[in-house]
């Protein structure tokens, strides 16, 4: 199954980042594949560079970043979400990119499914 993600909250203040990231690992391993993860709100703080945890803690755009990498999707950013937040190119996490809002409804288009964490 072709599975597109829409993640709607920010990764330290809502469980919506963990738990994205936790089924997207899940559905890999049940042989499903992630098309690409659309980041909508403040979602888009997900795939920035600007965060730096404490060593004991999970670095959430880090995780994004190599599970993309290694399972050949992207995570893509909404531009408006993007811009009032201050967030470029520049600031992406490696796998991720800023676009247009639809691309979220091509991602629904071309997926078996799109499931959205986030209020």
């Amino acid at each position: 199954m072709n599975i597109g993600i829409l993640l709607k909250e920010g990764p330290y203040n809502h469980q919506a980042s963990d738990t994205a990231y936790k089924f997207a690992e899940a559905a890999i391993q049940k042989g499903h594949r992630i098309d690409a993860v659309f980041l909508y709100n403040d979602g888009v703080i997900n795939a920035t560079k600007l965060g730096d945890p404490p060593q004991d803690d999970r670095n959430i755009a880090e995780r994004w970043s190599a599970l993309a990498t290694e399972h050949g999707f992207e995570v893509l950013a909404c531009i408006a979400a993007s811009k009032r937040r201050g967030i470029t190119d520049e600031l992406m996490i490696r796998g991720g990119s800023i676009t247009g809002l639809g691309t979220l409804t091509d991602i629904a288009i071309r997926n078996d499914r799109l499931l959205t964490f986030g209020d």
